[in-house]
């Protein structure tokens, strides 16, 4: 299985390329399947790339195909720049996050490993990159929904692949991400879902796949996806209803406490002693945070924090320098030979590595995206320019809640492509109503 990977990965490289070199590429319109259409070549390279992010191609050995990939696809995005048809948009988002980035650059200079630093930032580069090329390639609403409606047929794959082992195993072994990457990579699936059932003309099926994508957390009780599918749908609720959304919101909040005390799966990994904490200590402020149960997470971030961020407080100890650590004996002796190389939180990763500085820079350039799109969402644009914004808005909510708890930026190809891909396409979106060339019709 591990050498079909290999051919796999060298196809789809070769894909990406041609699609990039190829003029036009001949298509099914996504809103008319009656009707032909002649994409830019890298517009069909964007709905490749932004439709398989939770493809990895997973093959352990001398060779890390997943590191390479994500080093394949920043280079096809600059070189795409190239060949793309309209200019790319920057605005003040990106400018904090070209702040944040340059940070991370200027961390090299103090860290105790340049080699893990530059792959940090090769990691946090690729969600500025995909921004840019999607605003510079999607001008037309056809081939964003042509990703969007791509996408999810690549993501029910990945869940079949994932919950029946009898198909994962014999086609599609490492062929996905973890199930840790897809499951969060499935937030953005389902408020892309609920926009086109809103948005999109109420289709039944539309509404039926975001609860669908809702399910897989809940199944492998994925406490991290859960809360940051609860934020997404928050989010998305708040920008669809305003401050109507609130009586719903607050629904949501108890149906999810609810869920902790009475699924039995959710309960026992939550709590550190089971069915000795129940909802009536919960209501009456009896649960202490001692009784959460962290996975060892809790101490490993006071240890990192303590070790690699205290003193340093502004500045932290330089990009890749917790990594680095996490790799050590000192670290495996910690953590009584746990996994290397992970502290499950991209936020004390960023407190220990950059600082308050580095932390600051990151969460505003997100957010500010997040109320970018609400504006947007709120303003008279076009159907797919308030799709892209209220998905886009809603699963950065999400992601970036689930960068608390876990690795997310580790593998930023299947948590990262939709959020950021749906921004750029935005950007690129209003750009469009004014100044694209429609797509040719065949």
């Amino acid at each position: 299985m591990i050498v079909l990977n290999y051919i796999y990965f060298i196809i789809y490289s070769y894909l990406c390329v041609y699609f990039m070199l190829l003029r036009r590429k001949i298509v099914v319109n996504p809103l008319n399947t009656s009707q032909k259409l002649a994409f830019h070549g890298t517009e069909a390279l964007w709905v490749l790339i932004f439709s398989t992010g939770t493809v990895a191609f997973s093959a352990p050995g001398l060779i890390d195909l997943m590191a390479i990939r994500l080093l394949i696809f920043e280079i096809v995005f600059v070189v795409g720049l190239i060949y793309a048809h309209n200019k790319p948009s920057y605005n003040f988002p990106l400018f904090l996050y070209t702040l944040f980035f340059l940070w991370m650059i200027v961390g090299l200079f103090y860290t105790s490993s340049t080699i893990f630093g530059i792959r940090v930032i090769l990691k946090y580069l690729y969600s500025f990159l995909i921004i840019i090329f999607a605003s510079a390639v999607v001008y037309n609403k056809e081939v964003a929904y042509k990703g969007i409606i791509f996408s999810r047929y690549v993501a029910i794959v990945c869940v079949l692949a994932l919950m029946i082992p009898s198909i994962g195993n014999i086609l599609f072994r490492g062929v996905f991400w973890y199930a840790t990457g897809s499951a969060i990579n499935f937030i953005g699936v389902a408020m892309m879902s609920s926009a086109l059932y809103f948005y999109g003309g109420k289709k039944t099926i539309n509404l039926l796949l975001a609860i669908a994508f809702c399910i897989p957390c809940f199944i492998w009780v994925f406490r991290t996806s859960i809360a940051g599918t609860f934020v997404a749908t928050s989010v998305f609720l708040f920008f669809r209803y305003k401050i109507g959304s609130l009586p719903m919101i607050t629904g949501m909040l108890i149906l999810a406490v609810s869920a902790v005390f009475f699924i039995p799966s959710l309960h026992d990994k939550m709590f550190v002693k089971g069915d000795e904490v129940t909802l009536e200590n919960f209501t009456k402020g009896d649960v202490e945070t001692e009784d959460i149960n962290t996975n060892a997470r809790s101490t490993m971030w006071e240890w990192a924090l303590s070790n690699n961020y205290k003193g340093k407080e502004m500045i932290g100890s330089g990009t890749g320098h917790l990594q680095e650590v996490s790799y050590s004996d000192a670290f495996a002796e910690f953590s009584h030979g746990g996994s290397r190389g992970i502290v499950h939180s991209d936020y004390v990763q960023m407190l220990c590595d950059n600082g308050l500085i580095g932390i600051v820079l990151f969460g505003l350039s997100f957010l500010s995206m997040i109320i970018h799109c609400f504006i947007v969402f709120t303003r008279k644009h076009s159907t797919a320019v308030k799709i892209c914004a209220i998905s886009a808005g809603s699963t950065i909510a999400g992601v970036l809640f689930t960068l608390y708890s876990d690795n997310v930026v580790n593998y930023s190809m299947a948590t990262f492509t939709l959020p950021c891909g749906l921004y750029g396409m935005m950007l690129g979106l209003i750009k469009g109503e004014n100044e694209a060339t429609p797509v040719v019709e065949m």
